[in-house]
């Protein structure tokens, strides 16, 4: 396995590569992570992942400086997952100069996680867009657990006329059915037994709409109102159609439900599809 920092040695070694398929991570890997390089090996002979924690898409107020770095953990599972190329930069390199040019996402960045997080996908995007352009990967894989942010990189390939196709890989789970997440970590004992009853919550709103409840707005509500009274605190809990994210009429059958929720100081988001037909 190479590993490469800077951008003119990742595109020389590249340069001999004619498939390339591309996990882009912010590190403290875990095995969600894993099961996208899986995916990756897949589709090319050339696996390249990417180590970098995005300073762009962290508010003044977030976990930037605290976000867990784990980069010589990183490197064995890699390696041992048969990657050929992990991609490290630090920042400067990534970002040499005040990054004046970003990329402005769709309206609906507003809404759902760019609600609570005010110009996330705006960092998300411009980062994403510049590792596309330095590794020029014939595939990229990302996991469905961050929805929102999968839409928004496909949709940005079409808009853009990127030649890459873009594969999205199954939220991978623990036992409990909690989602696997960097973020995890920062849960104390008692808060990771607590964690799971998030999707327990998701759980039960997507059994009663494949039942047939077309109440969705109630069934929301009785979820963010069993996580407060378990001392959660809901950023939000919603309905949308699954392709667009647009919110769900009565009729849609192609569903997600999405949600981010506050367990004491750790964000925990999570979602699942639903089949309403």
């Amino acid at each position: 396995m190479e590993i490469i920092t800077d951008i003119p040695a990742l595109r020389l070694y590249l340069k001999r590569e004619s498939v390339i398929a591309f996990v882009p991570t912010m590190g403290n890997l875990h095995e969600g992570h894993l099961s996208l390089v899986r995916l990756a090996q897949q589709k090319a002979d050339c696996v390249v992942a990417s180590i970098f924690v995005n300073r762009l898409q962290f508010a003044p107020t977030e976990d930037f400086d605290q976000y867990p770095r784990t980069l010589a953990d990183d490197y064995k599972l890699l390696e041992n997952q048969g990657v050929n190329v992990v991609f490290a930069p630090d920042e400067k390199g990534i970002y040499p100069v005040p990054q004046e040019f970003l990329l402005e996402p769709p309206l609906l960045a507003n809404e759902l996680e760019g609600e609570f997080r005010s110009g996330f996908f705006r960092g998300v995007m411009t980062v994403v867009l510049k590792l596309f352009n330095i590794v020029q990967p014939q595939v990229a894989v990302f996991g469905k657990k961050d929805y929102q942010q999968l839409q928004f990189v496909r949709e940005m390939v079409r808009q853009l006329n990127l030649p890459l196709e873009i594969i999205a890989g199954d939220t991978v789970r623990a036992p409990d059915g909690l989602a696997l997440s960097s973020r995890n970590r920062y849960l104390s004992g008692e808060e990771r037994a607590e964690a799971v009853r998030l999707y327990r919550a998701l759980s039960n709103i997507k059994q009663e709409v494949e039942a047939g409840n077309r109440n969705f707005q109630q069934s929301c509500k009785n979820a963010q109102e069993n996580l407060a009274s378990n001392g959660w605190r809901v950023d939000y809990i919603a309905l949308r159609q699954r392709d667009t994210l647009a919110s769900a009429g009565e009729g849609a059958s192609d569903l997600m439900v999405l949600a981010a929720a506050w367990l004491g100081r750790t964000r925990l988001i999570d979602n699942l599809e639903i089949d309403a037909r």
